[in-house]
Protein backbone atom coordinates (compact mmCIF):
# COMPACT_ATOMS: atom_id res chain seq x y z
CA UNK A 1 0.00 0.00 0.00
CA UNK A 2 3.17 2.38 0.62
CA UNK A 3 4.44 1.98 -2.48
CA UNK A 4 1.15 2.72 -4.32
CA UNK A 5 0.90 5.92 -2.81
CA UNK A 6 5.00 6.69 -3.69
CA UNK A 7 4.58 5.87 -6.97
CA UNK A 8 1.09 7.67 -7.60
CA UNK A 9 2.76 10.86 -5.60
CA UNK A 10 6.32 10.42 -8.15
CA UNK A 11 4.11 10.26 -10.84
CA UNK A 12 1.90 13.22 -10.30
CA UNK A 13 5.45 15.16 -9.54
CA UNK A 14 6.37 14.13 -12.68
CA UNK A 15 3.35 15.20 -14.59
CA UNK A 16 4.12 19.00 -12.64
CA UNK A 17 7.42 19.58 -13.11
CA UNK A 18 7.89 17.39 -16.27
CA UNK A 19 8.07 17.91 -19.73
CA UNK A 20 8.07 21.64 -21.16
CA UNK A 21 4.62 22.58 -22.78
CA UNK A 22 4.90 24.51 -26.44
CA UNK A 23 3.09 27.28 -27.57
CA UNK A 24 3.63 29.09 -30.60
CA UNK A 25 6.32 31.85 -30.32
CA UNK A 26 6.29 35.19 -32.20
CA UNK A 27 8.35 36.18 -35.42
CA UNK A 28 12.05 36.46 -34.04
CA UNK A 29 12.00 39.89 -34.79
CA UNK A 30 9.18 40.85 -32.79
CA UNK A 31 10.90 39.30 -29.94
CA UNK A 32 13.84 41.03 -29.81
CA UNK A 33 12.14 44.41 -30.64
CA UNK A 34 10.00 43.73 -27.69
CA UNK A 35 13.31 43.05 -25.67
CA UNK A 36 14.75 46.77 -26.48
CA UNK A 37 11.83 47.59 -23.62
CA UNK A 38 10.94 51.15 -25.45
CA UNK A 39 9.04 53.31 -23.75
CA UNK A 40 5.33 53.92 -25.82
CA UNK A 41 3.83 57.11 -26.25
CA UNK A 42 2.30 59.45 -23.30
CA UNK A 43 -0.82 58.06 -23.99
CA UNK A 44 -0.35 54.18 -24.00
CA UNK A 45 1.23 52.40 -21.44
CA UNK A 46 2.97 48.55 -21.93
CA UNK A 47 2.34 45.70 -20.60
CA UNK A 48 4.71 42.48 -20.41
CA UNK A 49 3.19 38.90 -18.63
CA UNK A 50 5.65 36.41 -18.43
CA UNK A 51 5.99 32.71 -16.84
CA UNK A 52 9.29 31.86 -15.51
CA UNK A 53 8.40 29.26 -12.70
CA UNK A 54 10.31 25.77 -12.77
CA UNK A 55 7.08 24.63 -11.40
CA UNK A 56 4.19 22.88 -13.94
CA UNK A 57 6.49 22.95 -16.84
CA UNK A 58 4.42 20.73 -19.07
CA UNK A 59 1.22 22.83 -18.47
CA UNK A 60 -0.14 25.81 -20.87
CA UNK A 61 -1.96 28.23 -19.19
CA UNK A 62 -4.45 30.91 -20.84
CA UNK A 63 -3.88 34.66 -20.37
CA UNK A 64 -6.59 36.87 -20.96
CA UNK A 65 -6.02 40.82 -21.22
CA UNK A 66 -9.04 43.13 -20.83
CA UNK A 67 -11.67 39.86 -21.88
CA UNK A 68 -9.72 38.93 -24.68
CA UNK A 69 -7.46 36.00 -24.86
CA UNK A 70 -3.94 36.48 -25.89
CA UNK A 71 -3.13 32.62 -25.90
CA UNK A 72 -1.35 30.26 -23.95
CA UNK A 73 2.01 30.34 -21.59
CA UNK A 74 4.69 27.61 -21.27
CA UNK A 75 7.76 28.37 -18.96
CA UNK A 76 10.23 31.07 -20.39
CA UNK A 77 7.54 32.71 -22.52
CA UNK A 78 5.90 36.30 -22.73
CA UNK A 79 3.24 38.59 -23.72
CA UNK A 80 3.92 42.32 -24.94
CA UNK A 81 0.88 44.41 -25.10
CA UNK A 82 0.75 48.06 -26.29
CA UNK A 83 -2.58 49.42 -24.53
CA UNK A 84 -4.10 53.17 -23.25
CA UNK A 85 -3.17 54.44 -20.14
CA UNK A 86 -5.98 53.71 -17.54
CA UNK A 87 -7.25 50.55 -16.12
CA UNK A 88 -6.60 47.16 -17.34
CA UNK A 89 -7.91 43.45 -16.33
CA UNK A 90 -5.38 40.92 -16.50
CA UNK A 91 -6.53 37.14 -16.11
CA UNK A 92 -5.25 33.50 -16.18
CA UNK A 93 -6.71 30.10 -16.24
CA UNK A 94 -6.61 28.12 -13.13
CA UNK A 95 -7.89 24.71 -11.87
CA UNK A 96 -11.12 26.14 -11.20
CA UNK A 97 -11.61 29.62 -12.06
CA UNK A 98 -9.33 32.46 -13.84
CA UNK A 99 -7.74 34.52 -11.14
CA UNK A 100 -7.35 37.84 -11.88
CA UNK A 101 -5.77 41.37 -11.06
CA UNK A 102 -5.90 45.06 -12.22
CA UNK A 103 -3.78 47.46 -13.23
CA UNK A 104 -3.67 50.75 -13.18
CA UNK A 105 -1.10 52.69 -15.95
CA UNK A 106 0.31 55.43 -16.95
CA UNK A 107 1.16 56.59 -20.15
CA UNK A 108 5.02 56.21 -21.06
CA UNK A 109 5.47 53.41 -18.99
CA UNK A 110 5.71 49.72 -19.13
CA UNK A 111 4.03 47.48 -16.31
CA UNK A 112 5.80 44.09 -15.83
CA UNK A 113 3.42 40.89 -14.99
CA UNK A 114 4.72 37.60 -13.72
CA UNK A 115 2.34 34.19 -14.28
CA UNK A 116 2.95 31.72 -11.85
CA UNK A 117 2.27 27.84 -11.68
CA UNK A 118 0.98 26.82 -8.04
CA UNK A 119 0.15 23.23 -6.53
CA UNK A 120 -3.52 22.92 -6.92
CA UNK A 121 -5.67 19.89 -6.01
CA UNK A 122 -5.98 17.94 -9.64
CA UNK A 123 -3.48 19.99 -12.10
CA UNK A 124 -1.41 22.79 -11.34
CA UNK A 125 -3.15 26.33 -10.75
CA UNK A 126 -2.06 29.63 -11.82
CA UNK A 127 -1.59 33.26 -10.28
CA UNK A 128 -0.63 36.36 -11.45
CA UNK A 129 1.43 39.42 -9.65
CA UNK A 130 3.19 42.87 -10.41
CA UNK A 131 6.80 42.69 -10.00
CA UNK A 132 9.65 44.84 -10.25
CA UNK A 133 11.14 46.27 -13.57
CA UNK A 134 14.41 44.71 -12.88
CA UNK A 135 12.85 41.77 -11.92
CA UNK A 136 10.62 41.51 -15.27
CA UNK A 137 13.28 42.79 -17.50
CA UNK A 138 15.57 39.78 -16.59
CA UNK A 139 13.12 37.55 -17.14
CA UNK A 140 11.71 38.62 -20.07
CA UNK A 141 15.70 38.48 -21.86
CA UNK A 142 15.69 34.88 -21.14
CA UNK A 143 12.68 34.09 -22.61
CA UNK A 144 10.72 33.90 -25.87
CA UNK A 145 8.06 36.42 -27.31
CA UNK A 146 4.09 33.96 -28.04
CA UNK A 147 2.38 34.80 -31.08
CA UNK A 148 -0.87 36.50 -29.85
CA UNK A 149 -3.81 34.57 -31.14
Amino acid sequence: MKFFKILILLGASLLFIGCSAKVDLADPKLDSEAKEFALPDNNSAGIYIFRDSFVGKALKKAIFLDGVRLGETADKTYFYKVVPSGSHLIETESEFSNNSMNILTSGGKNYFIRQFIKMGVFVGGADLEQVDESVGKKSIMKSKLIKTE
